[in-house]
């Protein structure tokens, strides 16, 4: 499979990876859109939403918690942040490996565009 998520997750790519645990990672996005922007992963391949399911749900909850817990490590869980997941061509999905965005360190708009 030619999945840059992948290959980041399996060590082929080198990242800024600022979390791992058994079946997450994450790292700093090389296009950050904030002062803080890093995605959180599945190690497993996920497409996309539309692909979870009864087998890979968990997944995704303890992505969340991760999530929560870099929050309030690097502090910014009070001021607040935004998680964004696209799906799909029109939906802004530019790397087909399900991925959540984490945007904080500055006052987000909306609508995002």
């Amino acid at each position: 499979m030619d999945c840059i998520f992948c290959k980041i997750a399996n060590k082929e790519i080198e990242s800024a990876i600022i979390y791992e645990d058994d079946s997450v990672i994450a790292f700093n996005d090389l296009n950050p859109q904030s002062p803080i922007h890093f995605l959180v992963i599945p190690k497993e391949h996920i497409s996309s939403a539309n692909d979870i399911n009864e087998d890979n749900k968990e997944i995704i909850g303890h992505i969340f918690c991760v999530i929560n817990k870099l929050a309030k490590d690097k502090g910014f869980d009070k001021d607040g942040y935004r998680i964004v997941n696209n799906i799909g061509k029109d939906g802004g999905q530019s790397v087909n490996h399900i991925h959540f965005h984490v945007l904080a360190g500055r006052s987000l708009q909306w609508p995002p565009g």
